[in-house]
């Protein structure tokens, strides 16, 4: 009889590396919450015996941390799987390219056919096998685009990907099974490979001859992932889709962490309550909610408990609210509806996470004041929004005895997000209206986002360091210090501006055009950005 699984996947890879106390706490309330699985996925946060750049300077978990780690989730009846990388998104193993020259394709891809590249394999499933009681382990294998375009191609010519890509995940399995490992991987390179692409075809339409079904080795098992459908009949399908290729196929879902420094709980009950129907419906028995930190892994992973356990409820069948509300109440200790709250940093002009999520809270954090490109596509009112969500934040924060030190941080987000939300929009609208006066008194305005950007920045701080090890965090000292000295640099060109020192600013001149593409047609939206560095410029960075 096959093992069921109900679990979470927390992101160790984007900069926050839990530290080993705070994931004991996350255990006790999966268990709580009745999972019985864990994984951590580690890029190459995790030491690698024979492999000492493996992780190095990132905070990996040392040999002693994951035994230790293993074990608490063994006494707590969660069976914790390591959940790595043995194909792409290997970018920071790359920041070391004199001793990982010869196992580099492109990018962020190791090289098929390399025996070094399968040495690095074998180091890593020996220590696995060291210091994780399970004996399965999720080998990623995901959005591998670049395959075979870099240093294979150099080396061997074209090459069928879809070949490179069986030939490895063989030569994967082996080191495995090497090792007592029996693997699953992400689906959606097999469905790229497949020329089928889109998960949610009809399966009516969906024919996988049984040749075609080989480009799956025996033994290897499917991760289906899906965390933007809100439609229960799209996950249906694409399950039947998937068992066409195997009878070994899992779910992941996702709660939407990954944009920003605030949740997007309320879209994640909306997509994972239709996801956990489907699942229901069509037998699966594999789950996992995924937690992902891309670009920063800014987001607490504390604040997205309620969709965790709204989805296992969901999932056992359970169809009152109110019930899995006061459940969650008694279980944690808190209001299920005011962690919600947590998610107000983007629910502004509107948004109350009903269409597709968007984050403002984090792209007009970043947002140049003299050169804002999102300016233009702006809703009005967002900043008054802002102040009063920071009072009702404030207000939480001082009656959370748990997560006090959450809420207070995205007080001070909204507080700072008062000032600076459309401070670029009044600049440039005052700029070219030539109205000196309002111009005085944004100087004033900049200098008081400056203020609160210091105090949100100390409860960043105390949150990062409260959860996380301090590895990873010098970026966000990095890009926090850039976003300080830019809004000096702006407010200081606008005094001597003022001062008739400088004769014009030249970028406030200019008129902004839509986003979107529509050209001074610009749509008042909230959308949603992902990455800081083109967030902050349009110009090379």
């Amino acid at each position: 009889m096959q093992q069921k699984y109900f679990g979470a996947m927390l992101d160790m890879s984007r900069n926050a590396v839990m530290k080993v106390e705070q994931i004991k706490k996350y255990v006790d309330y999966l268990k709580a919450f009745g999972y019985n699985m864990l994984m951590l996925y580690t890029e190459d946060t995790y030491e690698v015996d024979n492999e000492p750049y493996f992780g190095y300077l990132r905070g990996r978990y040392s040999k002693d941390e994951l035994k230790e780690i293993d074990a608490y989730c063994l006494a707590k009846g969660i069976e914790l799987i390591p959940c790595v990388q043995t194909l792409a998104h290997l970018k920071t193993l790359f920041r070391w390219p004199v001793y990982y020259r010869t196992v580099r394709d492109c990018i962020d891809v190791l090289l098929v056919d390399e025996e070094r590249t399968y040495t690095l394999i074998d180091n890593i499933f020996a220590t696995l096998e060291q210091y994780f009681t399970t004996r399965v382990a999720h080998v990623g294998m995901d959005e591998a685009y670049f395959l075979g375009a870099g240093a294979y191609r150099d080396k061997h010519g074209p090459a069928e990907r879809a070949e490179m890509l069986k030939r490895h995940l063989v030569r994967v399995r082996e080191i495995a099974q090497k090792h007592g490992f029996t693997i699953l991987t992400w689906s959606d390179m097999f469905f790229n490979e497949l020329g089928k692409g889109d998960y949610y075809t009809d399966p009516k339409k969906f024919c996988v001859s049984d040749e075609e079904k080989k480009i799956v080795p025996d033994g290897v098992q499917l991760v289906y992932w899906d965390y933007y459908s809100t439609q229960q009949n799209k996950y249906e399908r694409s399950f039947k889709n998937h068992k066409k290729i195997t009878d070994n196929v899992w779910y992941a879902g996702g709660i939407w962490s990954w944009y920003g420094f605030a949740p997007i709980n309320r879209f994640s009950l909306r997509a994972m309550g239709a996801a956990m129907k489907a699942c229901r419906k069509s037998g699966m028995e594999k789950i996992f909610i995924t937690i992902w930190g891309d670009d920063g892994g800014e987001c607490p992973k504390f604040s997205l408990l309620p969709v965790l356990y709204y989805s296992k409820r969901i999932y056992d069948g359970e169809t009152s609210i109110q019930k899995i509300k006061a459940e969650f109440k008694e279980i944690v200790g808190e209001s299920f509806d005011a962690m919600l709250q947590m998610d107000a940093p983007n629910e502004i002009c509107g948004n109350k996470g009903q269409g597709l999520p968007c984050n403002p809270s984090r792209y007009m954090f970043y947002s140049d004041l003299f050169s804002g490109y999102f300016d233009a596509n702006l809703p009005d009112g967002g900043a008054q929004e802002y102040k009063t969500i920071a009072k009702r934040l404030q207000k939480y924060a001082r009656g959370s005895e748990k997560f006090g030190y959450i809420y207070g941080y995205l007080a001070k987000l909204c507080d700072f997000m008062s000032v600076k939300y459309d401070l670029g929009v009044r600049l440039r609208a005052a700029y070219q209206a030539e109205d000196t006066t309002e111009l005085q008194n944004l100087v004033g305005v900049i200098r008081s986002a400056e203020i609160k950007l210091d105090k949100f920045y100390d409860a960043f701080k105390t949150v990062w360091y409260t959860d996380n090890k301090p590895y990873g965090f010098e970026i966000q000292d990095a890009r926090m210090g850039a976003l300080s000295r830019r809004m000096r640099a702006c407010r200081e060109r606008l005094q001597a501006y003022l001062k008739g020192d400088e004769k014009e600013l030249p970028e406030l001149g200019e008129t902004l055009l839509d986003y979107f593409g529509n050209g001074e047609e610009a749509e008042k939206k909230l959308f949603a950005f992902q990455y800081w560095l083109e967030n902050i410029t349009v110009n090379n960075a």
